[in-house]
């Protein structure tokens, strides 16, 4: 059985830059390579309902449903929640729509903290971080650093990254399992739309 791996998960430098939008009811970032070109979308999709009722409930409550697609806006993965009332599971899933694995989402002395699980819910990676300070490891299994999320560009073109939230996210080039790399990316490019949803 062949692995739905597309060329924007081999990357090991992704950077992530929020476009503002005027009357936002949903989120829009767009990924570009260390070039500067864009290889990328993440897209908050909300329906018309949810947007009315976003504008009386706490949206911490809503579900959400978040997709990275290419260029060509081909949909590469996908994350998923359900209505929550506190940290409910959520679900990642491949172009293909097949369940890719988890992210189950805490905090631990008000520090947001993101474990990642495969899709046999066996945990293969966490995300701690300083979410005032926006520095953010990434660890395997064994506690290992394989990667980092933060606001520090440098060596970056900054002229090409202009709109309100930018993050760096790399991973360590020998870390190369795709299914598992896939999630870990997944994760890492949308945790700043997981953490405003969850305020």
């Amino acid at each position: 059985m062949s692995v739905f791996f597309p060329e924007f998960f081999e990357s090991n430098e992704y950077f992530i830059d929020e476009k503002v939008q005027f009357l936002k009811f949903h989120n829009v970032y767009k990924v570009y390579d260390p070039m500067g070109l864009p290889v990328g979308t993440v897209t908050q999709h909300v329906s018309g309902w949810h947007k009315v009722l976003r504008l009386f409930l706490k949206k911490a409550m809503f579900p959400f449903h978040l997709e990275v697609t290419d260029t060509n806006e081909r949909v590469l993965a996908s994350i998923h929640r359900g209505w929550t009332f506190w940290m409910s599971k959520i679900t990642i899933m491949d172009g293909n729509g097949v369940v890719s694995g988890y992210i189950k989402q805490k905090f631990r002395f008000l520090k947001p903290r993101f474990q990642i699980f495969d899709a046999n819910q066996t945990q293969i990676a966490e995300i701690n971080g300083d979410w005032k300070a926006w520095n953010f490891s990434i660890t395997d299994q064994s506690g290992v650093q394989i990667g980092s999320i933060n606001k520090k560009w440098a060596g970056v073109a900054k002229e090409f990254f202009t709109s309100a939230d930018k993050y760096h996210v790399s991973i360590i080039p020998e870390y190369a399992e795709d299914r598992n790399k896939m999630n870990i990316v997944v994760t890492a490019i949308t945790i700043d739309m997981v953490l405003k949803e969850s305020k």
